[in-house]
């Protein structure tokens, strides 16, 4: 008897439907998969006749062919387990059920006939919904996750046999249900704050201004001056994600597996900080089968890199893309990839190989020009601003009086976003940092004060056309901070002396 079972496989951060035919027949008694599994559907054999049997069912005895559809796509992981014991005890006559035509369905199978966890149920739960399938069995750990699709009936599964059950129809499961809403509410409270942090208000509000903006930026200066404190509280400022940027969020954390048991949705603007050591694969993304790196996982968050000039020059030009087009594509023999990467790029390093400012430093000039010399100058051109950070005080540090909280500058960041939106109407824009030419022409038009000011800084600084753009960008968001439609000579001064570390240091 031949039997028809719904599932579905990711691709790079999509899913497409697949189709598990099980056809039990005669002769000798032999599973045979096609439809270019990989090692792990395959070993899937072992699995589920050792789960059939441990779920009291019958292993079918003859020659059982299961093919996954469409035959000419790789086929990856352990998610298929559910589908195929499902087809196999339809296709040998041990349940009856008309509902295979309406249900997808993927999970794992323990020896002992329990379903497990997979990776990236939320992408195969929206294409199940735009499918128009009536529902979705999901193993119990991920339902909060699938369940974030409206008008998908999520139908949480513990073992094999509870899976007959509901599909023969003699036991009811009541499908998940989750308040997208409530769990906005119910996120938990950031665990640091910028009231935490003793002076620098310079550096905040540059790290204000790359928060109302989007910017990336680059905190330079001493060790033991804050850079890492500073740059983990720029989240608390950035505005709350929306459900479609929790969506997108979740999917990419969905795939690599980052979400904890029971976890509906990513509520908060993610925060990456890999090691110095990481690799361009990992940091890019890539791979055999490609996966998203670091730079997808921060999308819509911040990249945060610390000791910058430590990390190797292949994967840190490996970025510019990314952080031009919002976007990496990952070409393979097998094909093409491309995974989605918004992030803001916030980096930290010192001014010289023993950390001392260049005035103070004991090593060679030659010593801290390879240094600098590790940072390139178009990478250095699509950092919006660069921030010098100095030495706290003692007088700053020993003072009773808090800093001003996150959620007073998170305000004023919102407020400016909200009037970048407002502007970017019906255009695909996000935030001052992703203007495109056209936009620059049309909101960035300065007075001949203005005007003559940046003219000035461009040839006593020998600015490139990329950093001009950055400058007017900049400026704009100082502008938006200030509650002003105009752009003033002393937004594109402030906006200016973000580039002056640019020509100062690497001169």
């Amino acid at each position: 008897m031949l039997a028809r079972v719904c599932s579905a496989s990711v691709q790079g951060i999509e899913a497409f439907p697949v189709e598990v035919e099980v056809n039990a027949g005669f002769g000798d008694t032999i599973v045979v998969i096609v439809g270019l599994p990989d090692t792990a559907v395959k070993e899937s054999r072992d699995r589920v006749s050792t789960a059939i049997t441990n779920s009291g069912f019958k292993f079918p005895m003859g020659k059982t062919t299961i093919n996954l559809a469409p035959a000419d796509v790789k086929k990856e992981g352990p998610s298929f387990d559910l589908p195929i014991a499902v087809g196999m005890l339809a296709a040998s006559e041990q349940f009856e059920t008309d509902q295979l035509d309406n249900f997808a369905m993927v999970g794992e199978l323990a020896l002992t006939g329990a379903v497990r966890t997979v990776k990236g149920v939320l992408p195969i739960a929206i294409r199940a919904k735009q499918q128009g399938l009536t529902g979705l069995l999901v193993p119990k750990d991920n339902a909060a996750e699938a369940a974030v699709v409206a008008g998908l009936s999520v139908i949480p599964i513990q073992n094999l046999r509870e899976a007959v059950s509901f599909l023969e129809g003699t036991e009811h499961i009541a499908p998940v249900r989750v308040d997208t809403a409530k769990i906005f509410d119910e996120a938990t409270p950031d665990d640091v704050d910028f009231a935490d942090v003793k002076g620098q208000e310079s550096v905040k509000r540059a790290l204000e201004i790359a928060a109302a903006g989007g910017h990336n930026a680059l905190l330079i200066g001493p060790p033991g001056t804050g850079k890492s404190m500073l740059a983990k509280r720029l989240p608390t400022i950035l505005p709350p994600l929306t459900l479609d940027e929790a969506l997108e969020t979740t999917k990419i954390h969905s795939i690599v597996g980052l979400l904890a048991p029971g976890q509906a949705l990513v509520t908060r603007r993610p925060f990456r900080a890999p090691h110095h050591t990481a690799s361009d694969a990992g940091l890019l993304g890539g791979g055999i089968n490609p996966t998203p790196g670091e730079i997808s996982l921060a999308h819509h968050g911040v990249l945060f890199l610390d000791e910058l000039p430590e990390f190797k020059r292949s994967a840190l030009e490996t970025m510019r893309q990314p952080l031009e087009e919002g976007r990496v594509t990952i070409s393979r023999a097998a094909g093409t990839m491309t995974f989605p990467s918004q992030f803001m790029l916030m980096a930290a390093m010192n001014p010289t190989p023993d950390g001392k400012m260049p005035g103070e430093s004991r090593s060679s000039p030659r010593d801290i020009q390879n240094y600098l010399g590790r940072i390139s100058g178009p990478l250095l051109d699509r950092i919006d601003l660069h921030v010098e950070v100095p030495a706290v005080k003692f007088r700053e540090m020993s003072a009773a009086k808090p800093g001003e909280p996150s959620v007073a500058i998170r305000g004023r960041v919102v407020a400016a976003r909200q009037r970048q939106q407002q502007r970017f109407a019906g255009r695909k824009i996000s935030c001052n940092a992703r203007m495109g030419t056209k936009e620059l022409k049309e909101f960035c038009a300065l007075d001949e004060a203005a005007n003559e000011l940046l003219k000035f800084a461009m040839g006593n600084m020998n600015l490139s056309a990329r950093a001009y753009d950055r400058i007017l960008k900049v400026a704009r968001t100082i502008a938006d901070l200030a509650g002003t439609e105009n752009i003033l000579p002393d937004h594109v001064s402030e906006a200016i002396q973000y580039r002056s570390l640019d020509r100062q240091l690497w001169g």
